[in-house]
């Protein structure tokens, strides 16, 4: 059976293995890669527990397959080209030598800084190449690294720094978003000041700021840098030791921290984005997200270099210094395959076909998008325009929690259907349940989405808080993964993502717990209560409404608006800033205080023609004003 997947019948055929035989299947999948010693069993799987291990015993270094491996055949082929945020500066290349030499330098300087297996190195940086070498360093002296999106706030920086009781952070001095100039160093400083376990701090000179540098914590990379060689031998790390957490947002107020392990992570990234994508050797490609999220972890830098692709790393963003700025790096670089969010595509097409007309994107031949469910119009709008009717489109669902790419067409292998996700990838034994946790038999049915058996990169625990992960993913169905989602399966076994059934909100790809937006919400010393739900919005998919109940001393809604928006930039981030805010004197609860949540995203979403049985509420007449009152 091949690795690569090159027709229906091939998928056909690996996907029944992968049924019947996990074992076998994953076995032949794995023995692609270098280990440093075998397995000794494929894989033990509990979902009560929950307990699952892949590659048993097995010992490898996941860099020793991203990089070294390639060294004798693909030395001096590009793995990472870097687009800065303005079109203006230079181009940064780096071959596959050349990458190598990078991040066994970036480990030697966190060596000399006493930095070890099992250490907890956080990074906060921007989308410049030395935040890739800093995770593959990490990596390669089994040290894990838990990347923190450089738009999040000090204060979640922090509780994401004290969850993983990091002793490393890995920063710049700053950084361009745009036309936007962020004080990086500064977000950092103020978080450490609620920090206790942090040592030591690396700064990268990115923008030639002036900075604070703290005597005994900091240190300047370049310096840094300039005492160390480009020998770095690879850490030996058990095929279950940690490889990185990465924390997502749930249903309650604390981010949790996903753990993903080294080995299964690695056979699963790389199978799937050989498959996926059908990268041949030669090409170019580019996903546009940030490594601060998991698809930019396994879609920019684990999967490409496993496969031994050029990947492609963007700084800036697609609205500058105009909304041409993508198809002007699909040209300029030639990319082939482009792998996008719908939030992206939707923005973009509301600026007009103007600013996509003056580019030519021939060399595109495969086109993908991620994060969350795309629209039909979007679809067929990306399909016309940027792929010229001339290019598949992977639309694929995954999570965090799973690692890799779940349920997705194959390019220019499987049938497509605008908003449909497709088939589940090889070795995914999908289910839809019911609400009594019955699985639903049969086509054109919908349910709530669940995974039956174990794949190799799916989380192993919570960082610190196995019950938690319990609870969360095994707990609500006896031996299935949730995944928070619903779902419809149409003949042919494919799925189209309906959206999710928690209470969880998923903007612009970016998933938020309405507690946590609620948490920050309440910081604000003129808010009594509020209760957060997401709706339908054009750009984002799904936008924040916020329900808020106010003190006496409330008079100003404009200025309380405005100060509420600050409050959840201060503890959260801007990604996280409610669109609307309604100011109400009650919420629907019922008489065990429980928030109707359904009333409230039926006043969100505009549709009050039928709220269903108020009856129930201890206050009716709240519903009333609610409707009354929807911004």
């Amino acid at each position: 059976m091949a690795f690569r997947l090159k027709s229906k019948s091939d998928y056909q055929e690996a996907y029944k293995a992968s049924i019947e035989n996990p074992e076998n299947f994953w076995e032949e999948i794995a023995s692609h890669y270098t280990w440093q010693k075998p397995w000794t069993k494929v894989f033990e799987s509990d979902f009560e527990k929950p307990d699952v291990k892949w590659f048993l015993n097995a010992k490898l270094n996941i860099t020793e397959n991203c990089l070294d491996r390639h060294l004798k055949e693909r030395g001096d082929k590009i793995a990472l080209i870097w687009e800065p945020n303005n079109p203006k500066d230079a181009v940064k290349k780096y071959t596959y030598k050349q990458l190598h030499a990078e991040v066994c330098k970036f480990a030697n300087v966190l060596k000399a800084r006493g930095i070890k297996k099992g250490d907890r190195v956080c990074l906060y940086m921007p989308m410049i190449p030395e935040l890739s070498f800093a995770v593959l360093a990490c990596a390669r002296i089994g040290a894990i690294h838990s990347v923190v999106f450089a738009g999040f706030s000090a204060s979640s920086l922090a509780d994401r720094i004290n969850d993983a009781s990091a002793n490393t952070v890995i920063t710049s001095d700053a950084m361009n978003r745009g036309a936007k100039k962020m004080d990086v160093k500064g977000i950092i400083d103020e978080a450490l000041t609620k920090c206790t376990t942090v040592e030591h701090v690396i700064v990268v000179n990115h923008l030639n700021e002036k900075t604070n540098m703290q005597s005994g914590r900091d240190v300047w990379y370049h310096e840094a840098v300039a005492k160390v060689n480009e020998n770095c031998p690879a850490e030996s790390m058990d095929s279950e030791d940690m490889l990185f957490i990465l924390y997502t947002s749930g249903s309650t107020g604390k981010p949790k921290g996903v753990v993903h392990t080294c080995g299964g992570y690695m056979v699963y990234a790389g199978y799937s984005f050989t498959n996926v994508f059908q990268c041949d050797e030669n090409d170019i490609y580019w996903c546009t997200a940030d490594i601060g999220w998991i698809t930019g972890h396994t879609y920019i830098i684990y999967g490409p270099l496993l496969a031994g692709a050029t990947t492609m790393m963007f700084e800036g963003i697609p609205t500058w210094p105009d909304a041409g700025r993508f198809w002007d790096v699909v040209d300029k670089h030639q990319v082939n395959i482009f792998y996008t969010a719908p939030t992206a595509i939707r923005s973009l097409m509301a600026k007009g076909l103007e600013f996509v007309e003056p580019y030519k994107l021939s060399s595109l031949k495969v086109l993908g998008t991620v994060g969350e469910p795309i629209n039909v119009e979007a679809w067929e709008w990306y399909n016309e325009y940027i792929g010229k009717k001339n290019c598949p489109i992977v639309d694929t669902w995954w999570q965090t929690e799973t690692g890799g790419i779940m349920i997705t067409a194959l390019a220019g292998i499987s049938d497509l259907k605008a908003s449909y996700a497709g088939q589940p990838m090889p070795g995914v034994q999908l289910a839809l349940l019911d609400a009594d946790g019955k699985e639903i038999e049969g086509d054109d049915v919908e349910g709530y989405l669940c995974i039956k058996h174990a794949w190799p990169s799916m989380i192993r625990t919570t960082y610190g808080d196995h019950e938690r992960c319990k609870n969360v993913y095994f707990s609500n169905y006896n031996g299935y993964y949730f995944t928070g989602d619903g779902a419809r399966r149409e003949k042919d076994n494919m799925y189209r993502i309906i959206g999710r059934v928690d209470d969880v909100i998923n903007v612009s790809g970016h998933r938020f717990g309405t507690a946590e937006i609620e948490n920050a919400i309440n910081e604000h010393d003129e808010v009594v209560e509020s209760a957060v739900v997401g709706y339908p919005h054009d750009i984002k998919g799904q936008g924040i409404y916020a329900f808020v109940i106010c003190n006496k001393e409330h008079s100003n809604d404009v200025e309380t608006r405005k100060e509420i928006l600050a409050t959840v930039s201060e503890y959260i981030g801007k990604i996280a800033k409610p669109d609307k805010i309604q100011f109400v004197s009650g919420l629907p609860k019922t008489r065990s205080g429980k928030i109707m949540r359904r009333i409230l995203r039926k006043v969100a979403e505009g549709d009050v023609s039928n709220l269903g049985d108020t009856t129930t509420l201890l206050d009716p007449s709240i519903v009333d004003e609610l409707k009354e009152g929807v911004v």
